[in-house]
């Protein structure tokens, strides 16, 4: 740690942060956007959610044993996977439980191996790296994941003909869909590639910035940051691979065949 002092930020701190939220709605007033509604309710639903979250982590931080952990840490699994699912246009039966395995198997085993292997917490469900690892983990394995099927289910309508003359001529449902599960892995790990590319000339990390910010070493930060950054590629590949194979063996049955009637439009639920 460096010999630089914390400043603490107050609620008047934050109240007046939240001012500058009105160049935002002056902007969409102003230009007619229609968005002024929708950035207020988010700002209040935001602030509530993360002083809300803020409470029940220092009730967490203090009790120090794994069950309450675990519960927060599946709370947080299971809503993004809801949110993941949420975000696309086109659902099929199974699709909210195909999303939840997926971000649950990634991301906790990432994050597993970090606590374990890497960033070694004793004891390893220490709330402190715990829920900040797994909460990093998990936004960015929701959208991969959503990326993913969105493309998927998407590209399954779109090249139904096609897919279905493959599979007339004699070929297996992987051989049809081979082209659709590795298109929607690319786009599912795109934003994570391009992230990393700018990362340190154009973007200065979140949570490097916030360790700086506490008065951690520049150079202790950066080997964090970059620790995230692999976690957060490897679980957003795992997530990705994970719903889009569960998506294939819904839309493509062992008969051979593309199932689209499974599919439906809208806020179906799954």
């Amino acid at each position: 740690m460096s010999d630089a002092a914390y400043l603490a930020i107050g609620l008047p701190q934050v109240g007046l942060a939240a001012a500058l939220m009105l160049v935002n709605v002056g902007l969409s007033w102003a230009l007619r956007l229609g968005l002024a509604r929708g950035l207020i309710v988010a700002s209040l639903r935001m602030s509530a959610q993360l002083l809300l979250l803020g409470l029940v982590l220092d009730w967490v931080f203090g009790l120090n044993r794994p069950a309450p952990l675990l519960a927060i840490a599946l709370g947080m699994t299971t809503l993004a996977a809801v949110s993941a699912v949420n975000r696309t246009k086109r659902r099929f039966a199974g699709i909210y439980w195909d999303a939840f395995v997926s971000v649950l198997g990634a991301a906790f085993l990432v994050t597993g191996v970090a606590l374990t292997a890497i960033v070694r917490v004793d004891p390893w469900f220490e709330a402190q790296y715990a829920i900040p690892l797994l909460g990093m983990v998990l936004g960015n394995v929701l959208n991969g994941i959503s990326l993913a099927l969105e493309r998927f289910t998407e590209g399954v309508v779109s090249r139904r003909a096609q897919i279905e003359t493959l599979l007339a001529l004699g070929a297996s449902r992987w051989e049809a869909a081979h082209d659709l599960v590795r298109d929607a892995l690319r786009i599912g790990m795109i934003p994570t590639i391009n992230s990393m590319l700018v990362m340190g000339i154009v973007s200065l990390p979140g949570m490097m910035t916030g360790q700086i910010l506490a008065g951690a070493a520049p150079a202790d930060a950066v080997r964090y940051q970059i620790v995230i950054m692999f976690m957060i590629a490897s679980a957003t590949a795992l997530g990705g691979a994970g719903v889009t194979l569960l998506a294939f063996r819904r839309l493509f049955d062992a008969r051979h065949r593309l199932r689209v009637d499974r599919l439906t439009g809208g806020r179906a639920a799954g």
